[in-house]
């Protein structure tokens, strides 16, 4: 059961994608076409009938953005509130219910798709297991190795801005 049905977010820390700005001009249309790809993705799953509303959690335009949405689906057990992060990483969808905040989004994330990454890497055969992320990428060595300095660069902003600050 989700906490939340309305269109209002149910955490704070966001904005609507309408009202989304950047450092600048550039910024602000890469984050504007990054919450583009974030609502493709969520569309892309067979689960999500449509998007009812969009916010944006915090980012750097072309690199890493973090997106809130609310959807509709027809199937009852679906997530109505799903983060979306996109950026120059792979692709990852974060149910509400496992993150509370953008930060939060941005710890699991980088836990999430470092697991991964060391999954792949391990060389094991077949599907991935179900708590690893659905990425945007498929997952081959040769992804693994693009993926990590991305990571890393990822976790040195985040200790940059300790757990209490913002994405953004």
């Amino acid at each position: 059961m989700q906490k939340c049905r309305d269109l209002d977010p149910p955490v704070a820390g966001v904005v609507p994608v309408h009202s989304m700005t950047g450092e600048g001009e550039r910024d602000t249309r890469l984050l504007q076409q990054m919450s583009r790809e974030a609502e493709a993705y969520l569309r892309s799953y067979p689960w999500c009938d449509d998007v009812q509303a969009s916010f944006f959690g915090g980012g750097v335009g072309g690199v890493f953005a973090v997106f809130l949405f609310r959807i509709s689906s027809a199937q009852p057990e679906a997530c109505v509130w799903n983060w979306i992060v996109v950026g120059d990483v792979p692709f990852a969808l974060i149910p509400l219910d496992d993150a509370d905040s953008p930060v939060k989004v941005l710890q699991i994330y980088l836990q999430k798709i470092g697991q991964w990454v060391a999954y792949v890497r391990s060389n094991k055969t077949g599907p991935l297991p179900e708590d690893l992320p659905r990425t945007n990428i498929p997952a081959t060595e040769e992804w693994a190795e693009k993926i990590e300095p991305r990571l890393n660069l990822l976790r040195i902003i985040f200790d940059n801005t300790g757990e209490s600050g913002r994405v953004d």
